[in-house]
């Protein structure tokens, strides 16, 4: 049931993220948990104890790679160091796919360490799709690019968000993943129809869904990734499964984290809407 992915990549089933606080119950306790993904920067350019516990994971564990410094849609040129490093740690872990997010992170050679938005623009579409050919050329796989939250939007757009990530996913043949709590957070702040967002997403190119909880300070909404998540999300998530059917999804949960049971409860909550669509095939 539903749309498979264009490059018949497997639906992972339920994950968590990776984090430093859970690396000893991982290890000791072997949870019952479908994958992990890892922040990919953590495990670049590093060795000692932090590989020795990648490779026990991924030993065990399907590993999905989700990266923060491509700058995708950043000015200054590729990194080929970054890239190259990217290419080998997925290699050692086996991933299953690898991405980023459809962003910028800084420029002139300096990191902002954010997620920066782009302008809507055709000027800018034409020049993230050359980077993203670039990319996957490179690495010799799809990379797979998540939308961003955003709090503020650029007055020369003259696309909105879903058209730009439907066309940038055709024209430049990459995956996305579809963060169904960045569209809501969005959809505050901007104060358009996450629906619709849902409604024009390209669903044979998205192989992965992530789930997480916000800060909403009633006039706008922060993408803290912390808490559970809300049910207005859960509702957009059930929408995008009536839409696509299974898609490997992901809690993330990276300040005040808890326990790793309670991480690993909260995506397992999913699983209700798989099995209503097992129920309707």
């Amino acid at each position: 049931m539903g749309i498979a992915n264009r490059w018949k990549l497997p639906d992972l089933g339920l994950g968590v993220g990776l984090r430093t606080v859970h690396f000893a119950h991982v290890l000791e306790k072997r949870p019952r948990v479908d994958w992990f993904e890892i922040l990919s920067e953590n495990f670049m350019a590093t060795g000692g104890r932090p590989m020795w516990i990648l490779d026990q994971v991924a030993e065990r564990y399907p590993i999905v790679m989700h990266g923060v410094s491509l700058g995708i849609g950043g000015t200054d040129p590729l990194d080929r160091a970054y890239l190259r490093e990217l290419k080998e740690l997925a290699r050692r872990c086996k991933a299953v796919w690898l991405g980023d997010h459809v962003c910028w992170t800084g420029v002139a050679g300096r990191n902002n360490h954010d997620l920066l938005p782009l302008p809507y623009t055709e000027e800018s579409l034409a020049h993230v799709v050359r980077r993203i050919r670039e990319v996957q050329d490179f690495l010799e796989r799809p990379l797979v690019l998540e939308n961003p939250s955003t709090y503020l939007g650029f007055a020369e757009s003259t696309l909105s968000e879903w058209e730009f990530i439907a066309r940038m996913a055709e024209e430049s043949d990459c995956a996305l993943l579809l963060d169904v709590n960045n569209v809501y957070v969005s959809s505050r702040n901007h104060g358009f129809d996450p629906y619709e967002y849902l409604a024009a997403v390209p669903w044979e190119r998205v192989v992965q869904i992530h789930l997480a909880g916000h800060t909403d300070h009633g006039t706008h909404c922060i993408d803290t990734h912390m808490g559970n998540v809300i049910d207005p999300v859960w509702k957009l998530y059930a929408d995008a499964m009536r839409r696509a059917g299974p898609r490997a999804t992901l809690l993330e949960w990276d300040q005040e984290i808890p326990e790793f049971e309670v991480v690993h409860a909260e995506v397992l909550k999913a699983a209700r809407f798989r099995a209503t669509l097992e129920v309707r095939a």
